[in-house]
């Protein structure tokens, strides 16, 4: 089982990282949070990686019909979207909405899970 919706872009990382807000922002997401990787893994461990972010997605809309659905989906909340470089390209991989609410067998989970998904492809979609 795949748990992430991906794309890989010939675009400078800095740029991408742009684009992607921009492309989940028409799709109705938020930044609330954003963890540098690269630079957390090299401040704790003294290890270098390639840039790695990941930002933390949400749609307020969709957590809040999520939310009445089950209150313990936040757990599981935001949805979590990786730009990173690899093998010179740079990769973004959002995390597959269907994938973590399989964990929950809940109809209307599975109903809020489907629109996130769409929305996340779109926003991939857009990107190249």
């Amino acid at each position: 089982m795949t748990y992430t919706l991906s794309t890989t872009l010939t675009t400078p990382f800095a740029d991408t990282v742009d684009a992607v807000r921009a492309a989940l922002a028409e799709q109705g997401f938020g930044v609330l949070t954003e963890i540098d990787m690269a630079a957390t893994l090299r401040t704790k461990l003294g290890v270098d990686l390639p840039p790695y972010l990941v930002l933390g997605a949400c749609n307020p809309p969709l957590a809040h019909r999520a939310l009445q659905a089950d209150p313990s989906v936040g757990a599981l909340l935001p949805c979590n979207v990786v730009v990173r470089e690899a093998d010179g390209a740079t990769v973004v991989e959002a995390v597959d909405p269907h994938a973590m609410m399989s964990v929950a067998d809940s109809p209307e989970l599975a109903a809020v899970a489907q629109d996130a998904g769409v929305r996340l492809r779109a926003a991939l979609d857009a990107l190249g």
